[in-house]
C-alpha cells in the first residue's frame, strides 16, 4: 500500500479520539505507551507530522483515563 505524502498527513481531535478508543480496546492500560512508541518511531523516521499525531493520541488516551477516574 503506498504511503500518503507527508504533506497530506492531517490529524484532527476526532481522529485522535477514535485512535485512543481503538488503542484502549486493544491494549488496555498500555494504550498511551503504545501511542508513545509510534510517536517516537515516526520521529526517528523523520516523519514529524505522524509523530505529532501519535503524540496527540497518547495525550488523548491519558486525558480519557484521567476523566474516567473523576480526578479534578
Amino acid at each position: 500500500m503506498p504511503r500518503a505524502p507527508k504533506s497530506q498527513t492531517v490529524s484532527t481531535p476526532e481522529d485522535a479520539e477514535l485512535m485512543a478508543v481503538v488503542l484502549e480496546g486493544r491494549h488496555g492500560v498500555l494504550a498511551a505507551e503504545v501511542a508513545d512508541f509510534f510517536a517516537l518511531l515516526h520521529h526517528q523516521l523523520g516523519d514529524d507530522g505522524r509523530s505529532r499525531a501519535w503524540g496527540g493520541v497518547a495525550k488523548t488516551v491519558r486525558q480519557r483515563a484521567h476523566d474516567r477516574m473523576g480526578i479534578a
